[in-house]
This record gives C-alpha cells, structure tokens and sequence, in this order.
C-alpha cells in the first residue's frame, strides 16, 4: 500500500480495508476427485456452489481460488445490486423481444433473490433497497436519460419512475441535475462483507475451498494447479476479469480497468448539503460514466473507469490506482456535491471487470467436454453472477440428468458465442481509443449545451462494437 497525501492507495479495497481480511483457506494438497470444480471464487463461483449443494446436497463440490475468495471484483466493486444486464438488446436482436424481456424480468427478479438469501443465511451485508437512481446533467444527457427510461418500460419496467430537476433535488443534491430515472430494482451492498459471508456459508455447506491456488489450465474434466489435478465431470470457469490469464484464453474476455476513491465520513452538516437520505445506489448519463453509493457508515464510495486497460491484458497489483485517475474521481466527487469541496478521500483502489467483444454477458455449458463458464458482465456483476450461478446449476442438473429444463436454462444468454477480441497492440489501441472519445464527447456536450448526444460517442461506440 502507498499513500497520496494521506490516501491509502490499493491494499485490494476500502471494502476490505474497514471489514478485514479473511483467514486464508489451505491450498489444494494433491491431486483430487470431485462432482464439480469450481475455478474462482469470487460471487458466479460461490453462486454456483451454494445453489448447486442447495439442490443436490451429496455433491462433491471444490471450488480453486488463486488468492482468497473475493479477491477479484467480488471485493473491489461499487455495491451496486440491480437489475442491469450486459447484453439485453443485442439478445432482443438475436431471440426477439419476448425472450430478452424473460431475461431482464429474470435479473429484476435477482436483486430480491439476493437480497432473500443474505437474510435466510444471516450474511449481514449492509443491504439497503434504496433502488438506482441516474442523474442527468446536460441538455444532451437528459435527452439520452428520457429515452433510456422509455426503452427501459418498454423491456417491461413497469415500476421505473421519472423525475424532473426538483423531484432529483429533493432526493438528491447533485450540482446542475436537469432530471432523473429512478428504479426499485437495486440495493447497496457492502461487497466484501457479501463475499465473505457467501463463502462462510459454502463451507458450512460441506463445498471444499482451495484458497492460493491458482488454476493454470482448464481442459475437459480436469483443472490443472501447481499443487495436484483436480478431475470433475463438470468444470466450471468463473473467473471474469482475470480470464485473459488462463491459457488459451488470453482473447476471450478484455480485463476492463475500473477505479473507485471513498471519502472520509461525511459530518450531518455536509450530508444536509448534499440530501440522499433515500441511500439509493447513484449513476449518470455521461459516456463515461461515474457510479456512487453512501456507505452505511456514512462515505461516499464512487468509482469510473480511469486507466480503463494495460496492455498485454495485464490486471493491477493489489488495486493499486495512478494519481491523475483518484484526482479525476475526486474532480467528479466535487462536481456533483460542491459542498464537499473540502472533504477528504481516504482510500483509493482499482480492479478488473470481464469485456466480451460484444459486451454480452453469456453462461454456457458445453456437454461434450463438461465445460461451463459464465461472466463477461461489463460491469454489472453484483446481481448477474446470482443469476449466472442459478443458471450453471440448472445447467450441471439439466446435463446430468438430475433436473429438467427450467425457465433459466431458456434464457437468451445461454449458450452465446461470441468472436475474440484483436491480438495486441489493436487491442490496447481499440480500448485506449474508445475511452479517450467518450471523454471527449462528455466534454464537448457540456461545453455547447446542446440537446444531441456527441457524434463522437457514436463514433466511439462502433469501435467498441456496441452498436
């Protein structure tokens, strides 16, 4: 860990930094037979596990853990548990609406699942179902808000709500709010206390937990560590963002750079200021976009995309972050709030989120090998991994002959394939790119005030293959 001027800098997350490291579970001590390997254990992993031995309770389940459970985004992200899902219209495209409406019914239906489990296991996470609030800043922002509110209704959202400039400044104070969508599909987690509390649950299950040991290969009912061979029928790759560094796979899944800074405790002056008494999770309409939550003791998490990707596919050291990326957060922070201009930021950290070429998040299993991976989740994993984990499990029964088809294994989703990313240093000059014209489109829509998004967001989305 380093400091900034008195920011703690890395050390994996604030998140672990006020709740604490785990004790870390023995590594795998030879070579072992089981029903179901898990690699990653992070939410789809652990997901996948709990409903897996929920169902089937004599399940030989080992889940491999390269560090410990929650060392990915499972412990770095924003909190955010709501019902976005990479991917939604491009399944409309493929499947026709019907079918991504079944999904996006199915991912509302996910953030109470969540929220149920926590409570029946007694995983006190924090939770507080304050919904999803996103706020528009700009003439250009507010006309891409109004028609992400309708397009968002007609997916089926009957329960979304849209708010003018003193409907948002009554739950909310952010500097120059024009309007706002608000959802009740969404809830603050505090992530590391979730992950923590999923993985203690697992074990208590009777799944075996292999922690600092990393998987080095995948093949056909096998997944292959420095320290013995695991063998399965069922092998299951939930490792997101750190993806790229298996083998083979380097192409698969883009490991996206995501930054967060937290503040120090707010006082009750300063949160009088700045209103949010309704805790709900806060984005905005910005192409590169920024997403917040108020911690249940009283911060202000927030996080954007700063470095948004290393070469080579490479992930960070332990979060640590670069000084312009926790100034450029810090400069949204007191953009939104102006009266926390003098509010110190106490911590700083990064990780790693999983980017398919198309920016679909998929689960698969591929029954000739018993290979199942799921992820690629662009960002909105908290709630997804549940949904992904409830779907591999259906999946693993499907194939074994222990269940049917359900109305999870129907879903769009599964099955997707989807083309790899460019081989270096396109990748990296792709993504670079991108990034730098979102940026750009953000500063040219605030600067003109006009009503039309940017020409060069549009620009920038046919290079990300978003379009």
């Amino acid at each position: 860990m380093s400091s900034m001027s008195g920011v703690v800098n890395g050390g994996v997350s604030f998140w672990y930094a006020d709740d604490g490291f785990p004790a870390v579970r023995e590594p795998l001590a030879g070579d072992a037979d089981a029903d179901v390997v898990i690699v990653g254990g992070g939410y789809t992993g652990l997901w996948s596990a709990y409903y897996l031995k929920k169902t089937a309770p004599s399940l030989r389940i080992t889940v491999l853990e390269q560090r410990f459970c929650g060392y990915g985004a499972s412990g770095r992200n924003g909190g955010w548990l709501y019902n976005g899902i990479a991917g939604r219209d491009r399944y409309a495209e493929l499947h026709g609406r019907e079918a991504a409406v079944r999904l996006q019914r199915a991912m509302n239906d996910t953030v109470a699942e969540v929220v149920r489990v926590a409570g029946e296991e007694g995983i006190e996470a924090d939770v507080h179902r304050g919904g999803v609030l996103e706020v528009a800043r700009t003439p250009a922002q507010l006309a891409r808000l109004r028609d992400f509110h309708a397009h968002e209704l007609a997916f089926g959202e009957k329960d979304r709500e849209l708010y003018g400039a003193r409907e948002t400044a009554e739950r909310i104070r952010v500097a120059g709010a024009v309007g706002s969508t608000w959802t009740p599909h969404g809830a603050r987690v505090h992530p590391v206390k979730l992950v923590k509390g999923l993985a203690a649950v697992v074990e208590a299950l009777g799944v075996t937990i292999h922690e600092t040991t990393p998987v080095t290969g995948i093949r056909p009912r096998q997944a292959v560590t420095p320290y013995g061979t695991v063998r399965a029928p069922y092998v299951l790759r939930c490792t997101e963002g750190f993806t790229a560094s298996l083998k083979g796979q380097k192409r698969t899944w883009l490991p996206m750079n995501s930054s967060m800074i937290a503040t120090e405790p707010l006082s009750d002056g300063q949160w009088e200021a700045v209103g949010w008494t309704g805790r709900e999770t806060l984005g905005d309409m910005a192409h590169a976009y920024m997403y917040a939550q108020r911690t249940a003791d009283g911060r202000i998490a927030l996080g954007g995309r700063g470095v948004p990707y290393r070469f080579g596919s490479r992930t960070d050291s332990d979060g640590r972050t670069q000084g312009p990326t926790v100034a450029a957060l810090r400069e949204i922070l007191t953009g939104f709030f102006p009266a926390l201009a003098g509010v110190r930021v106490a911590h700083a950290w990064s990780g790693v989120l999983g980017v398919p070429r198309d920016w679909c998040a998929t689960v698969t299993l591929d029954r000739s090998t018993g290979l199942g991976w799921a992820g690629g989740y662009v960002g909105s994993g908290v709630a997804t991994a549940n949904l992904a984990g409830r779907t591999l499990c259906d999946l693993v029964r499907l194939d074994s002959g222990q269940g049917g088809p359900t109305a999870l294994t129907g879903l769009p989703w599964v099955g997707h394939q989807v083309r790899r990313w460019e081989p270096e240093p396109l990748r990296w000059l792709g993504v670079q790119g991108m990034y730098a014209t979102y940026r750009a489109a953000d500063r040219r829509e605030t600067a003109r005030h006009s009503a039309g998004s940017s020409r060069l967001a549009r620009v920038a989305d046919r290079v990300a293959g978003r379009h």
